[in-house]
């Protein structure tokens, strides 16, 4: 809110609190999706290993007029679709390395905590009734527009309002709407109806973290309105509140250079990386920006990222984690500085050091053999080691056509042998 990198301190030093917001499950999770799972998830992490407790909460939307036009036009359930996108959501997330939070609300199950909020507010003339709608007041809120800094006509042009005639004022934004048949509905005072999007995520931070938590995170494009509308109806639902005392955003992604998009070829989900490279790959190339940088998604960057990781393997062979070194901590601690961390990575000459500064990054915790094998099934494994020990026989007797004729099959399919004075091991290209 100040516009600065401050120095954080704890609400409570005994147990930092974090909120970030999740994904709406109308579709599969594309790559700018993935930017702030990973980034928030290398905060939880540091997070834990500095503080004795910290609680890391973020959201599913799982009602939204998104969802609503997704149902209606694949004809399913709208829960069909919900459940369906959040176990692919999960699954994908799962493919990066990120270990879930700690709580993950569903909006659908937290209706009553909004409608308890949106009473609250109406109660203290921040929010008014009309037409079936509750609309947030903007006006009655002096503070409003701290977080964006945006002056009042640069808000209402920003927000693409929509202009209804029951609103007192453009910038006036829905905490509470009338739903019709065949869409999502709960009974409430002003009857009928669904919520706003702003107003899950308050009521939702607010149950498990407290009126007033330690820091609030989300993607670049979220600051305005849905984080500004987010502390207005906070603070002004629990006055004395500071909701959220930082704030974190990921910058803005595109692809090769173009804001991604399905009509110019370029928009890619995570399913689609995952399968061309290993999901720690495309961990690894989302953590080498800063998380406050744009962010120009290449694929010849993730191909490079992944020969980098391939050599961090290599490096740390299969030593066990010991200590993590202070220079990859001080790089997380100075803004979550992840390029830096990703520097010192590569001077560690210590395996087991080089181990425990990867995990707290989310990276190098499989073992190397593992990590080159790729997804090798255990059948697929058994028959390439046998055809190695068919080489190696074929060398001992001296059939070195034969012997060489069995490298070049597995070299066929992307399987690099590699000779040592012990053994051959093998990889994938």
């Amino acid at each position: 809110m100040s516009g600065r990198v401050e120095a954080f301190q704890p609400l409570d030093p005994a147990h930092v609190r974090l909120y970030v917001c999740g994904p709406t499950v109308y579709d599969r999770a594309h790559v700018g999706n993935a930017r702030p799972v990973v980034v928030f998830d290398v905060l939880a992490r540091l997070l834990r290993r500095l503080y004795p407790r910290a609680t890391y909460v973020r959201n599913i939307t799982d009602v939204d007029d998104k969802i609503n036009k997704a149902a209606q036009e694949r004809g399913v359930p709208i829960e069909r679709i919900t459940e369906e996108t959040t176990r692919q959501f999960h699954a994908d997330m799962d493919a990066l390395g990120a270990d879930r939070p700690d709580v993950e609300p569903r909006a659908t199950a937290h209706i009553a905590e909004m409608i308890a909020m949106i009473g609250r507010l109406v109660e203290r003339g921040h929010a008014y009734e009309v037409d079936g709608h509750v609309l947030f007041e903007v006006a009655t809120d002096p503070d409003y527009g701290a977080l964006s800094h945006r002056d009042r006509e640069e808000m209402i042009a920003g927000a693409r309002v929509e202009v209804a005639p029951y609103k007192r004022d453009p910038a006036d934004f829905v905490l509470w709407k009338p739903s019709g048949d065949g869409l999502p509905g709960w009974d409430s005072p002003w009857g009928r109806g669904r919520p706003g999007w702003h107003i899950e995520c308050s009521a939702m931070s607010t149950k498990y973290l407290g009126a007033s938590f330690d820091i609030h995170g989300g993607g670049q494009d979220l600051i305005f309105p849905h984080h500004e509308n987010e502390i207005a109806q906070s603070r002004c639902a629990d006055p004395g509140s500071g909701f959220a005392k930082y704030w974190m955003h990921n910058g803005y992604l595109v692809v090769e250079g173009e804001k991604m998009s399905k009509s110019l070829g370029n928009f890619f989900t995570v399913r689609d990386l995952l399968d061309e490279v290993p999901g720690e790959a495309v961990r690894f190339y989302l953590l080498k920006t800063h998380y406050r940088k744009p962010l120009d998604f290449r694929k010849e960057g993730l191909r490079q990222a992944k020969a980098e990781l391939d050599g961090l393997y290599r490096a740390a062979g299969e030593a066990a984690p010991s200590d993590v070194p202070a220079a990859v901590t001080e790089a997380l601690c100075d803004d979550l500085n992840t390029p830096a961390a990703v520097a010192a990575l590569h001077s560690l000459d210590d395996p087991a050091a080089l181990k425990a500064a990867g995990a707290l990054l989310g990276l190098l915790g499989q073992p190397s053999a593992d990590w080159f094998r790729g997804d090798a099934s255990d059948a697929d494994a058994a028959r390439i080691e046998g055809l190695i020990r068919a080489r190696a026989d074929a060398r001992a007797n001296r059939a070195f056509a034969e012997a060489d004729r069995i490298r070049d099959e597995l070299a066929a399919e992307g399987i690099i042998l590699e000779d040592t004075a012990g053994a051959t091991t093998w990889r994938r290209a």
